[in-house]
Formats: C-alpha cells, sequence, structure tokens
C-alpha cells in the first residue's frame, strides 16, 4: 500500500515537527488541533522551520509557498476520510490518546494505518481501542523531528507484519533512519536512556563528583553532551515521566534517584524554565549554564555524608548502559544492528565508536562482566551482567582482543 496522504492529530511542538518533515518530502498532510489558536500556532511553527532553510538559501521562497500548501490545517476528523496513515502526536495523557484513537478508528477509512507517537504507552493497549488492530503501531520521532534523523517503529501484540513492512519504508522515504522496535517499556532509546542518566544523578547525591566534573568526562568519551546538560535540554519534567515508565515496568533496578523529584517541586525543570541542574539566567539559548548555591544545597540535603561504595567513575555510567544494551538484545527487543543505530542517531553516541555493543567488544566481554559483578556488590543488582554477557565470557567470545564479540573483527 503507497501512502499518498497522511494526517497528523496534535499541532503541538512534536505534532508541528512531524507534519512539517512529511510536506518537506511532497506528501499532502492534514494537521488537526482542537481549537483554531493551537492550529495557527503549529502552522506558525512549520513556517519558521521553512524560512529558516529560506535564511540559509537551502530553499527558495517560492519553494516555501509550495510546502506550506501541502499543509491543511483542520479541526475537524472529518479531514481524514482520505489519508492513508494518521500519526497521533498528542499529549502523553492516557485518556487523551485513547479518545484519539477512538475518533480516529470511526473516521478513517479501515484501510488507514493509525501510528502513535508515544514514547512511553502501549501500542498494543491503543491498538485494543480500535476495530483494527492488526493497523495501529508505533512510530515514534525523535526532538526535534525536523533534525532528528532516528524514528522508532514498533509494532503491538497485533500489528500486521504488512503495516510495520509500510511503515518503515514510508519513514525511509521521510529521509529518516526507521529501527523496529519490539514492544517493552521505554522502548529502546529511553530503555537505554534513562538509566544512564538516573545512575549519573545518583553519583551527584553521593559525592563528591559535581556536575561539571561528571559532564565534562562523559564528553571526553566522545558524547556530544554530558548526562546534566541533557536532562536539561530534554527537561526534568519529561525525563522523570519516563524513568517513572521505566520503574513501573522492570522495577527497583530502575528505581529514580531522590533528586528527581526535588528538582520537580523546586520547578527546576531545565533549560526552558531558566534551571535544572545548571542555572540558565541571563544566559543565552545556546550557552551553557552554571551550577548555582541552591543545587549545591539540595545536594547536601541528600548526602549521608558517608564514603561513597564506589563513587563517580566514566566506566560506572558506561557499563550499566552497555549491559542494559545486551538486555536489549537478549530480549530480541531488536537487532544489534539496530540497537547500535538507535544509540548513534538516537542518543548521538559517536558513530565511529560504532555503538554501546561495539564498546563492549572494545573494553572486553570479561571485563565487562567483572567490573559489573564488582559494582553489583558495591551498589546493587541493577548492575547484575546480562546473561548472555557471561555465556560469551565463558565461550571466549571476549570482543576485540579474540577478534569476536557481538560483531567480527
Amino acid at each position: 500500500m503507497a501512502i499518498y496522504k497522511v494526517g497528523v492529530v496534535g499541532a503541538g511542538t512534536m505534532g508541528a515537527g512531524i507534519a512539517q518533515v512529511i510536506s518537506y518530502n511532497g506528501i499532502p498532510v492534514v494537521l488537526k488541533e482542537v481549537n483554531d489558536e493551537f492550529l495557527k500556532k503549529g502552522v506558525a511553527a512549520i513556517q519558521r522551520v521553512y524560512e529558516a532553510r529560506v535564511a540559509k538559501g537551502r530553499m527558495t521562497p517560492e519553494d516555501l509557498k509550495k510546502q506550506m500548501s501541502l499543509v491543511t490545517p483542520t479541526t475537524s476528523y472529518d479531514a481524514f476520510k482520505e489519508v492513508d496513515l494518521v500519526i497521533e502526536a498528542v499529549p502523553e495523557i492516557l485518556k487523551i490518546k485513547e479518545e484519539v484513537f477512538r475518533s480516529l478508528d470511526a473516521a478513517c477509512p479501515e484501510g488507514t494505518i493509525l501510528a502513535t507517537n508515544t514514547s512511553a504507552l502501549s501500542i498494543s493497549a491503543l491498538a485494543a481501542l480500535t476495530r483494527r488492530p492488526a493497523k495501529v503501531i508505533g512510530m515514534h520521532f525523535f526532538y526535534p523531528a525536523h533534525v532528528m534523523k532516528l524514528v522508532e517503529v514498533i509494532p503491538g501484540l497485533d500489528t500486521s507484519s504488512e503495516t510495520a513492512d509500510e511503515v518503515m519504508t514510508f519513514a525511509e522515504s521521510l529521509r529518516k533512519i526507521p529501527v523496529k522496535v519490539q514492544e517493552c517499556p521505554g522502548f529502546l532509546v529511553n530503555r537505554l536512556l534513562m538509566p544512564y542518566l538516573n545512575e549519573a544523578v545518583l553519583c551527584l547525591e553521593e559525592g563528591p563528583a559535581t556536575v561539571e566534573e561528571i559532564d565534562q568526562a562523559i564528553k571526553a568519551l566522545g558524547w556530544p553532551m554530558g548526562p546534566f546538560t541533557l536532562i536539561d535540554a530534554l527537561g526534568m519534567d519529561v525525563c522523570a515521566e519516563a524513568g517513572k515508565v521505566l520503574w513501573a515496568g522492570y522495577g527497583d533496578r530502575m528505581h529514580p534517584a531522590r533528586l528527581w523529584s526535588r528538582l520537580l517541586e523546586l520547578k527546576r525543570l531545565g533549560r526552558k524554565s531558566g534551571a535544572g541542574f545548571y542555572n540558565y539566567a541571563g544566559v543565552g539559548p545556546t550557552e551553557p549554564g552554571r551550577v548555582d548555591e541552591v543545587l549545591t544545597q539540595e545536594i547536601r540535603k541528600l548526602s549521608t555524608g558517608a564514603k561513597p561504595a564506589v563513587g563517580f567513575t566514566p566506566e560506572r555510567l558506561m557499563f550499566l548502559v552497555a549491559n542494559e544494551a545486551v538486555l536489549a538484545l537478549q530480549e530480541q527487543v531488536s537487532s544489534a544492528s539496530e540497537i547500535e543505530m538507535g544509540v548513534i542517531a538516537g542518543l548521538g553516541y559517536p558513530a565511529s565508536k560504532g555503538g554501546l555493543l561495539h564498546y563492549a567488544d572494545s573494553v572486553g566481554i570479561d571485563t565487562l562482566v567483572e567490573g559489573l559483578d564488582r559494582f553489583t556488590k558495591a551498589l546493587g543488582f541493577r548492575f547484575h551482567p546480562a546473561h548472555k554477557l557471561r555465556t560469551m565470557a565463558h565461550a571466549g567470545y571476549l570482543g576485540v582482543k579474540t577478534k569476536r564479540g557481538f560483531f567480527t573483527y
């Protein structure tokens, strides 16, 4: 089935971004919102992206008019009677998404694919609300949609292989990199990202490493930014909500650090609120923030004063997230190559380093197991090595040094 016309429900930051990507690739898109005010803001956001391209000489004013003519704003589901695919991008509130899916199921032709841009909610549960569960799928774009290349494609329990293949092909037609992910809490990228960020916060609570020291140490490994800079960019509230989903799904090995809730109470949501782990008062939108006394005092309040069992090391974060990548692999959430692509395109891990499974191979599988065992003894079962790692270590699949691990060398 070819996709000639697309609907997007929700003209907020993500919805408008997705609609812009679709129209940029020459595909007509119907953009729906609940009222004209929100709709105008969404259309204006799309136009600003195109105006920025015109200002940089990447397209002409005539091109801008042509692309904008492909966007049809509406406040009614009646406009979805001829669309081949609808992407829902409303707020991450289950009741709202349930209402949207029931309305779409009633309004759209039976052959229309219904996709959700959720980063956390169950695809299968949303599909169960419709008369077409085989045609329901997750299509998770990353922010900002017009820049980020990765799209997670998540089939539900009843999603047909044809639907999954069509959505993968459509994502490629948008010049995106689709990665197929089996449904699980956090899908792939958030499942890897949130334990990594949470461990950084735990290290900060324990001391003596500071926000700046941890960020700088991680950047030195090649990451585009440190964990605290990233949290402030994404938003403390967004990260904390994703963390709750993982905690509910995987249990106490993903128990959130205490500092998350305290900073939320203080409304330190990151750059968007003026302060998070850093304070951004008086700095430009791309300038770094600074650590202030408020954060320092909050960390002191949470600290027990005892000497940390391990303290911060870059390996503490890297071994934890590498182990989570292996757990995802052994659970067949995605293939090894898809996990690496998700890490590179979704998390910004340096492509030259190959991804987290390549990292495990370069460190040495035996070294990784030994380190995880050491962290488990000192810090708890969240570091318990994936059984696949032990199997590989015992069989001599040690990575680069034996020329075979997750990959061959």
